[in-house]
C-alpha cells in the first residue's frame, strides 16, 4: 500500500515540475514587450529597482532629492524620446547594473529556481509530512491484552526490583 501511495505521489510530483519547467507561458514572463505601444516612464521604472537603498522602485522612491531615481527617471524619458521599447530600456539597465536592478527576477537560467523553489518545498515538505503521519500511525503500539489484570510482564526479574529499590532508599 505504501509503495502504490509513493510512487503515485512521484508521478504527480514529476508531472508538476515538468509542467512547471516546460511551460511556455513562465518562459515569456520576462521577455514581455509592449512594442506595439511607447512604453511610459511608470511602466518602465517599475521593472527598475532604486539603488539608493530604500528598497522601492525607482518610480515609487519617495526620496525627492535621491541620487539615483532622479536622474534615472530623466534618462528613461530621454530613451522613451528617442523610440526605445521599454525592453530595450530594462535590457540597457541590466547591462549596465546587473540582475540587482531589476525589481523581479527573470525566469531564466538560474533565476527559474526562485520563482519554482516555494512550490517544491512546499511539496516536498508535504509529502515528507505524509509519510510521517503514515509511519506513525502504523507503529502504534497495542495494547497488551492481561493490562487490565495488572499481572507482571514475563520478563519482570524481582532481583532487579530489589536493586532499584535499594538505591531509591539510598538516595533519600
Amino acid at each position: 500500500m505504501r509503495a502504490k501511495f509513493t510512487l503515485a505521489a512521484s508521478v504527480v510530483f514529476l508531472v508538476a515540475a515538468m509542467f512547471v519547467f516546460l511551460s511556455p507561458e513562465l518562459k515569456n514572463v520576462s521577455r514581455e514587450t509592449f512594442a506595439d505601444e511607447t512604453p511610459t516612464n511608470s511602466q518602465v521604472s517599475e521593472g527598475l529597482t532604486c539603488q539608493c537603498g530604500c528598497g522601492l522602485t525607482v518610480a515609487n522612491c519617495n526620496m525627492p532629492t535621491c541620487g539615483f531615481s532622479v536622474p534615472m527617471r530623466a534618462e528613461i524619458d530621454r530613451m522613451i524620446g528617442e523610440g526605445k521599447t521599454r525592453a530595450q530600456i530594462i535590457a540597457f539597465y541590466r547591462h549596465q547594473y546587473g540582475e540587482k536592478v531589476l525589481s523581479a527576477p527573470t525566469t531564466e537560467g538560474f533565476n527559474l529556481l526562485a520563482w519554482t523553489m516555494p512550490f517544491i518545498a512546499l511539496a516536498l515538505g508535504g509529502g515528507l509530512m505524509v509519510l510521517a503521519v503514515g509511519r506513525w500511525h502504523s507503529k502504534q503500539p497495542s495494547a497488551p491484552a492481561d493490562s487490565a489484570s495488572g499481572a507482571q510482564p514475563a520478563s519482570f526479574d524481582p532481583e532487579l526490583r530489589r536493586r532499584l529499590e535499594k538505591e531509591l532508599e539510598e538516595r533519600r
